[in-house]
């Protein structure tokens, strides 16, 4: 194994060495001790991954990113405001009937429960009670207060990923894949829209933890092998004498002799001649794939496929995995991290329309997601709410009944859910309004759930009187009433500090009072 020469190990090597050891080769200490002095500089720490200072077990964490596109409205949820309690001003603020807010015995959360069975304008009724979801997940879930510092959709977005640019402008999945996704085939999934699936701007990561972009996570499984799936495909020893043939001559090709050295062709021949290979050992376009075997309609088996193991439950849970991009986007989430592909997804709602099942003809995805509160601000954030919550409920429930290894702990438990929205809402409304339009606004909260995370905690509060939230001290958690200057960069240690990732020498805050302890 060599070292390149910028005295780092590449990805390639880095997965050899770590094969070797699973193989409990004798060989690999001599190896690594050989390079000790490149292995323990910072940027060295960095490019393994895994192997790190940090205070770990050894064992990856993964992260979940759910964007909530549009702007959803902490007080139109978990902290909302009821009218007795925000005075003279009730009337013009986005305070609810008293009997539309409920308590949640024991936590500082609150539930919000629209009854109209009609969603204004969305033609169809949703059960918008999020008191079951709270009860059920209140130990594990933290709201923590924010101020952003833009408003607009594309740039909040990526901010609220990177806080601002708070650690070398790296996204939070950027900083989760290098700490815990060296050994893994597609360390970063992306599945979001706008900001939510752009990449950090720190160039000097290593390539694997850019985010591979998915755009339909029902489809793209069928794309992880290079022959499966093609009728009368050639047998497989055929298809790799033919990519050695390839391989050889792509080398000694003009061009291939020319750019042998440049970083973008060595990074394509990595990916092409160890990284396909790997993809297609693991049986990827079998096991994450939740179509099921259906001649005529779907005859997988016809063309030598088969439907993963997990598909039928899969297929429970999200019924409309079809038709609504988010419940394909979580099926998928939960596969990859299932079969160790990845370590962090991201997924959530676009800004297009959708139409659920053939059946039903329902709405699964008013335009503008939650900036449908634009038009109607009730509707749209309640419609919205759930949505959201419905499929973070659901994925909570199989990570909780998926093993992680042979130590008892469940999936859940090595994984954070960051519900990460761009900005709140205007809290204004005409007098006594039970619908209306509301703006955007810089003022608003994050919803994070995790085993990790100090459960049932309320980091910030809400002031009644305005319906605006203020801060808190990261460290501590100790509530700051008053405070309402920006906190992106707390946000994004809150999430690194509970998953476990090193963040040393980053300068961010110390935010220990994101973590259970």
């Amino acid at each position: 194994m060599s070292l390149r020469n910028n005295g780092r190990l590449s990805r390639r090597e880095m997965l050899k060495a770590l094969s070797l050891c699973a193989a409990g080769s004798a060989t690999l200490g001599p190896l690594l001790t050989g390079c000790r002095d490149a292995l323990t500089t910072p940027a060295a720490l960095e490019q393994l991954g895994g192997v790190r200072r940090a205070r770990l077990d050894g064992k990856p964490r993964f992260l979940i990113v759910v964007g909530a596109a549009g702007g959803a409205s902490i007080v139109d949820s978990f902290l909302a405001v009821r009218a007795s309690e925000a005075g003279a001003n009730a009337s013009k603020l986005n305070t609810f009937p008293d009997e539309h807010v409920q308590g949640v015995d024991g936590s500082p959360f609150r539930a919000v429960k629209v009854s109209s069975p009609r969603l204004g304008n969305i033609p169809m009724a949703v059960n918008t009670d999020q008191l079951p979801f709270v009860r059920k997940h209140k130990d594990s879930m933290l709201v923590a207060t924010t101020v952003g510092t833009s408003v607009n959709h594309v740039i909040a977005q990526k901010r609220s990923l990177t806080g601002n640019g708070a650690w070398r402008g790296r996204t939070l999945q950027e900083c989760v894949a290098l700490q815990y996704g060296a050994s893994f085939p597609i360390p970063n999934v992306n599945m979001g829209m706008g900001g939510y699936s752009e990449r950090g701007t720190d160039g000097s990561l290593p390539p694997y933890c850019y985010g591979e972009v998915v755009t339909n996570a029902s489809l793209w499984p069928l794309g992880l092998d290079g022959s499966k799936g093609i009728k009368d495909a050639p047998p497989r020893d055929v298809v790799e004498m033919a990519r050695r043939t390839r391989n050889t001559l792509d080398s000694r090709s003009v061009f291939g002799q020319t750019f042998e050295n440049a970083a973008a062709l060595q990074r394509w021949n990595e990916q092409r001649i160890e990284g396909q290979p790997m993809l297609e050992a693991k049986e990827l376009i079998s096991r994450l794939n939740v179509l099921p075997d259906q001649p005529p309609a779907l005859p997988l088996s016809e063309y030598g496929l088969s439907s993963s193991p997990d598909g039928e439950r899969l297929r429970a849970a999200f019924p409309d995995y079809l038709t609504d991009p988010v419940q394909g986007q979580a099926a998928l989430a939960f596969l990859l991290l299932k079969y160790r592909v990845s370590v962090t997804v991201t997924l959530g709602p676009s800004f297009n329309v959708a139409v659920g099942s053939t059946a039903s003809q329902y709405i699964a995805n008013p335009p503008l997601a939650f900036d449908f509160s634009h038009t109607e601000h009730r509707s749209g954030q309640a419609f919205m709410w759930a949505r959201v919550l419905g499929v973070v409920d659901k994925l909570v429930d199989l990570l909780k009944a998926e093993p992680f290894d042979s130590s008892g702990e469940s999936l859940w438990d090595r994984t954070l859910i960051y519900v990460a929205t761009e900005f709140g809402r205007t809290r204004s409304r005409p007098a006594d309004a039970t619908e209306f339009s509301s703006g955007h606004d810089l003022n608003n909260g994050f919803l994070m759930l995790s085993p990790m995370l100090k459960g049932n905690t309320l980091l910030g509060g809400i002031d009644p009187l305005t319906a605006l939230t203020y801060g808190f001290d990261p460290r501590t958690g100790e509530p700051r009433p008053g405070k309402l200057e920006t906190n992106e960069p707390d946000i994004f240690s809150g999430v690194l500090t509970a998953l476990g990732v090193d963040t040393s020498g980053s300068g961010l805050p110390d935010a220990s009072a994101f973590v259970r302890t």
